[in-house]
């Protein structure tokens, strides 16, 4: 197999059979594509932290719901001087209509009462216990009607769209539901993913050494698969042996199987043995893209009741591996959770971007102020520069000069 680690070099073959490798974007557009979205289900909120909205999300109340204040201060019922009323108004009650040329103390975020026009600061008012008025500090700004009052609705309509369907479900996409009068949200379920890390030379701790090197993806792959909006339900290593991959491969579970090297045509690649005595239907076998150009993306038909599985095969370096990850992988399990694709993104080369001859290359860069920088160490089985940088350039053949502006895939950070 393929060896993924950061010290020996890759072993390169050719593609199988000489079938042509389609383009970087020929692949992308081929995983996305072969795939619906998972059925939907009504979650409760916290349940539906991660996954995609299968449907639009839309107001069930106006927000504000009511006329609330935006400060601490009074409520007020014209201009002033104003008499002072005997309550405090607060969150969570109903109050009684304030009468024309009062005030009463109200707080952030409870209802005004009818009759009142304004909010006065409680820094821009003074009272005066004497009289039991209120009034306008001098120098300080008044009540004008309308001032510090979020008005019913302002934020949105009962009805209105508030995110479109596809849409992550983030904290603050809980927040809004919740606020919007949601108890429940209908999203789609997140893929389900198995990981297998191949090879009988991978070390799980100490030190490399007597030709046995440590692992890199299983620790890379499991939290980056996650972000992309899988559910890892399985993370195991296989050896170098065509029955076990083979086995492993058929009992999989999961909607997708992640494998790491095995993808070329080496002694120990026993990939694409596995895969057809499975009878998997081979979607990508090959793509134009460096480093990671022997990745693949398989079809895994299903048997009974047990639905079909896809099968995406990671070349085994690690900076490699991730050029799968984000050629095949993002976009499939994209479509599988209902996601709407994030992008593209654009950015100026503040230096020039060396390209591949005639293959898109993805080169690991920092984005600043001034547009995106290549790092060092972006070698198909190095990790260096891709654990400093923030986002990966997609370079055309030939590369892209200083001030250019290229494609960039952010990398996602935790």
């Amino acid at each position: 197999m393929t060896p993924h680690h950061t010290t020996a070099p890759a072993r390169r073959s050719a593609p199988r059979g000489g079938r042509p490798a389609v383009t970087w974007e020929q692949a992308r557009a081929t995983a996305r594509d072969a795939v619906q979205p998972l059925p939907a289900a009504a979650l409760a909120p916290a349940d539906a932290l991660g996954h995609a909205l299968a449907a639009p999300l839309a107001a069930r109340t106006d927000l504000p719901p009511f006329d609330t204040s935006a400060m601490d201060g009074w409520a007020v019922a014209g201009p002033g001087p104003w008499r002072l009323e005997d309550r405090t108004l607060l969150a969570g009650t109903r109050p009684a209509p304030l009468r024309p040329g009062a005030a009463a103390p109200i707080a952030t975020g409870a209802r005004l009462p009818a009759g009142a026009t304004a909010v006065l600061r409680r820094e821009h008012g003074a009272t005066d216990p004497a009289t039991g008025t209120l009034h306008v500090r001098s120098a300080a700004p008044g009540a004008a009607p309308g001032t510090d009052i979020r008005v019913q609705g302002h934020e949105c309509r009962t009805g209105d769209p508030l995110l479109p369907a596809g849409a992550t479900v983030t904290p603050a996409v809980l927040g809004l539901a919740a606020a919007a009068g949601h108890d429940r949200l209908r999203v789609h379920r997140r893929p389900t993913v198995e990981l297998l890390v191949l090879g009988d030379e991978l070390l799980t701790s100490g030190l490399p050494g007597d030709g046995r090197v440590r692992d890199a993806l299983g620790p890379l792959l499991p939290p980056w698969l996650h972000a992309l909006g899988a559910e890892v339900t399985g993370h195991h290593r296989v050896p170098d042996a065509a029955a076990p991959l083979t086995e492993a491969v058929r009992r999989s579970p999961a909607d997708v199987v992640v494998t790491t090297g095995s993808t070329a045509a080496g002694p120990v690649d026993f990939l694409h043995r596995a895969l057809r005595a499975n009878g998997a239907e081979l979607l990508v076998d090959s793509v134009a893209v460096r480093p990671g150009h022997p990745m693949l993306l398989a079809a895994l038909p299903g048997t009974g009741s047990r639905p079909a599985r896809h099968l995406v095969g990671l070349p085994g370096n690690p900076l490699a591996a991730v050029a799968g990850l984000v050629t095949l992988a993002a976009p499939l399990l994209g479509r599988l959770g209902g996601r709407t694709p994030d992008g593209p993104h654009r950015a100026r080369a503040a230096a020039a971007l060396p390209g591949h001859p005639a293959d898109t290359r993805l080169v690991p860069v920092r984005r600043a102020e001034n547009g995106v920088t290549p790092l060092p160490y972006d070698g198909p089985a190095m990790l260096r520069g891709l654990a400093r940088a923030d986002h990966l350039a997609v370079l055309p053949p030939g590369g892209a000069t200083e001030g250019e502006y290229v494609t960039v895939l952010p990398l996602p950070t935790g």
